[in-house]
């Protein structure tokens, strides 16, 4: 019994853990940028977009796709980058354990 009380205890502290780093993961952010600059996109730890701006210059009536494919490869980016950072960081708390449903 007491091998099991320990497990529980383990299980709790790497909960523990794991909702702090997510907690911390919503407090950062990364940018991600497209067109040389024009479009920036930045990205919350938890996949959230929180901001996005665009360059003026990149704004041109008669090329309305060519913006639509900024922005949509700037998130992208930014999303990819998040999702990288969160898979990281979980990783190096469970010893590279994937754990499904985490992130």
């Amino acid at each position: 019994m007491r091998g099991m009380n320990d497990l529980l205890r383990q299980a709790q502290v790497m909960q523990t853990k794991m909702s702090k780093l997510q907690a911390e993961m919503a407090d950062r952010t990364l940018e991600a940028t497209s067109g040389g600059g024009m479009v920036k996109v930045t990205v919350s730890g938890k996949q959230e977009v929180k901001a996005i701006i665009i360059d003026p210059k990149a704004v041109d009536p008669n090329d309305v796709e060519m913006l639509q494919d900024l922005v949509l490869t700037a998130v992208n980016e930014g999303l990819r980058q998040a999702k990288d950072m969160m898979e990281k960081e979980m990783g190096a708390l469970t010893g590279g354990l994937k754990m499904p449903g985490l992130f």
